[in-house]
């Protein structure tokens, strides 16, 4: 394999009950688990390195992640819950 660098944004998400679940957007299939967010990170490395390899060893191009990331909190309130408060003002 080459001696480039390669990126990948990596996902990780709890995953009741075991532990937590990682995945990579842009390697479709590349996804593991662990028990602490640590041991899910290495198993994450490891699963990226041996996908890099088996595209390497079958020519496969490996794709660049071009993912943009927006990460924030985005607060709403349904109009049905502007609805019930307004009816439990009434009632008072």
């Amino acid at each position: 394999m080459a001696s480039k660098i390669y990126t990948f944004r990596t996902i990780i998400e709890p995953d009741r009950p075991s532990g937590y679940h990682g995945f990579v957007p842009a390697l479709p299939g590349c996804q593991t688990g662990g028990r602490t967010v640590e041991k899910t990170r290495r198993n994450l490395k490891e699963a990226i390195l041996g996908i890099l390899e088996t595209m390497s060893a079958h020519k496969i191009t490996i794709p660049e992640d071009q993912t943009i990331n927006f990460i924030e909190k985005v607060e709403i309130q349904p109009a049905y819950a502007e609805v019930a408060a307004t009816q439990s003002q009434r009632t008072r």
